[in-house]
């Protein structure tokens, strides 16, 4: 049931893997994987269970999975490449590269604070329906339009669909290539990463099937004020919808990312090394350090909790969701989903999985993964 391989002194990890399948659980795994590198050393990488439901497709290592919002670090790494090869200026005004985006009051808003959240636009007020989010010309035209829903800079907002948009039409305004292409073309080639935004019909034999959170969350968001429900239920995102090819189609780089547990964590190894993957440079020094400068810290006004965003990337929390050492940064995803990177110990990690978990602040499963991973360190010193 469970394949794959550890390095020696990482067995913990294979344990916890495992663990993480015992029916027990309340939310026992149904397929997935998990993978850790340091550098271009592979120092976990399992994967098993099934790829549906009815358990008759086993997951398989190449199996890709909707990863929902930990597509917002691989976005945030592609800006990130934006900004290292002198593309982009995080203290600039968006509409230097994006000139319509200055209506209705944009025009001071500045790309690290649409990147942190802090732009304002989490949520819009005129109705949407799914297939609008389809529609990347007519979601660009009522995010140039659009007033913000609170003053630019003065507190961050998780974006939760909009962010997507955002940031991919900064790629779009200053590469010309949309986001997804921008990602395999300039990111997975190089780094080998079995990710994408946007899944080709080619690839939907080897996409499992996303299965709906089993039971209610177990934490609340933030208060449900009107600039949250603009934000989480215009237009209202169904758990299973991964499982249409419409959405796998569309390119959101806030929340359709498909990958493996692999991917993500070839995505994320050269952030750990200060650009570097292997003898390849990926980002020009420093760009990495930029890109994961806080530039928020706080409550956030839609999640609840304290955040620490970075130019799209999300800082460690007090929870210690990407272990105990504080330069941690990436992105994790509904349902339990993660990518991150420690530029402490150099390693970058991957988990995806096809069972969705009700918890919004720290999937029990992933906690467990990455506190296998640090004592495994700690052990070998």
């Amino acid at each position: 049931m469970i394949q794959g391989s550890v390095a020696p002194g990482f067995e913990a990890v294979e344990a916890a893997f495992r663990i993480n399948f015992a029916p027990e659980h309340d939310t026992p795994e149904v397929g997935g994987g998990f993978a850790v590198l340091r550098g271009d050393e592979v120092l976990v990488d399992l994967w098993g269970g099934h790829a549906d439901g009815a358990r008759t497709r086993p997951w398989a290592r190449d199996t890709l999975v909707n990863v929902y919002s930990s597509t917002k670090g691989v976005a945030a790494a592609c800006t990130t490449l934006l900004e290292s090869r002198g593309l982009i200026d995080y203290a600039a005004p968006v509409a230097r590269y994006w000139p319509a985006f200055a209506q209705a009051g944009k025009g001071d808003i500045t790309v690290e604070m649409l990147l942190s959240h802090q732009a304002g636009l989490s949520g819009l007020t005129a109705p949407l329906t799914m297939e609008d989010l389809y529609d990347w010309e007519k979601m660009i035209g009522l995010l140039e339009r659009a007033e913000p829903l609170w003053p630019p800079g003065s507190v961050a907002g998780y974006h939760a669909l909009t962010w997507g948009f955002l940031a991919g039409e900064l790629v779009r305004r200053t590469d010309g290539r949309s986001i997804g292409r921008f990602l395999r073309e300039e990111l997975c080639a190089p780094l080998g990463a079995d990710v994408f935004i946007g899944v080709p019909e080619s690839e939907d034999g080897r996409v499992a099937e996303m299965l709906a959170p089993l039971g209610e969350p177990t934490q609340s968001l933030a208060e449900m004020s009107d600039i949250l429900k603009l934000t989480l239920t215009n237009p209202y995102v169904e758990a299973t919808i991964p499982n249409q090819r419409a959405f796998r189609a569309a390119e959101l780089p806030a929340l359709n990312g498909a990958a493996t547990a692999m991917g993500l964590a070839c995505i994320y190894a050269p952030l750990a090394n200060d650009g570097a993957f292997g003898a390849r440079r990926i980002y020009a020094p420093g760009a990495v350090e930029r890109g994961a400068q806080r530039r928020f810290r706080g409550v956030d006004i839609n999640l609840g909790v304290e955040v620490r965003w970075g130019a799209g990337f999300y800082g460690n929390n007090p929870l210690k969701w990407y272990g105990p050492n504080d330069e941690t940064f990436g992105h994790s995803g509904w349902g339990g989903s993660m990518g991150f990177a420690d530029p402490v110990e150099g390693i970058s990690v991957g988990y995806v999985l096809n069972q969705m978990d009700a918890n919004l602040h720290g999937d029990p499963r992933g906690l467990r993964l990455v506190a296998a991973v640090y004592e495994s360190l700690a052990a070998g010193r």
